[in-house]
């Protein structure tokens, strides 16, 4: 999900920033280079958190600005395969809904979303048949991660599911949960 990560790089500071104080000037520069990269490894970058360590600016003759080795924290969204999220859905198809997950989108497959017949209304819900389930714009929903495809790395692919026990809408788990409760007293 989120995670907190140590890198090193180096900063290039421009000399527009050489009356601030030295970590802000780094971190604004490190900011315009890593917000929103996106790695395998990595996953997403949100946000650059710190600097630790810099060395001493050099200054490279024809460019005028600085450059620092620098020791920084990141955080950095990633989400590992059967990994279990909670989510908004965003939007819904004939295919499938678009689950919001942190700063990116899942789809979970029509297939994937309940063990019924799902049909798809006018008004953009996805219906079961047998058991009157709806799942609908703004719902809350568990799901796990079945499938991670950085193949474009500017557009990462996440399939989820929410065929599972305790998984699904909200309203769905909770439900289920007293019925096993309620089973067992």
């Amino acid at each position: 999900m989120f995670y907190k990560v140590r890198l090193k790089d180096t900063a290039r500071v421009a000399p527009q920033h050489f009356g601030k104080v030295v970590d802000q000037a780094i971190i604004s520069q490190l900011r315009e280079k890593y917000e929103s990269f996106i790695s395998k490894s990595l996953g997403i970058v949100v946000d650059v958190l710190a600097v630790h360590r810099h060395s001493e600016g050099i200054i490279i003759p024809g460019d005028g600005a600085a450059f620092y080795e620098v020791e920084f924290d990141v955080l950095t969204f990633r989400l590992d395969l059967q990994e279990v999220i909670n989510g908004k859905i965003l939007d819904i198809a004939d295919f499938g809904a678009f689950l919001s997950v942190g700063p990116i989108e899942g789809m979970i497959h029509v297939s994937q979303t309940m063990d019924d017949f799902v049909s798809f209304t006018k008004e953009k819900v996805l219906q079961g048949r047998d058991s009157n389930r709806a799942l609908k714009e703004n719902d809350l929903c568990r799901t796990r991660v079945i499938a991670v495809s950085f193949k474009d790395v500017l557009n990462p692919k996440f399939g989820l599911t929410m065929r599972q026990p305790g998984l699904g809408k909200v309203e769905w788990v909770a439900a289920s949960y007293e019925k096993k409760q309620a089973a067992k007293e």
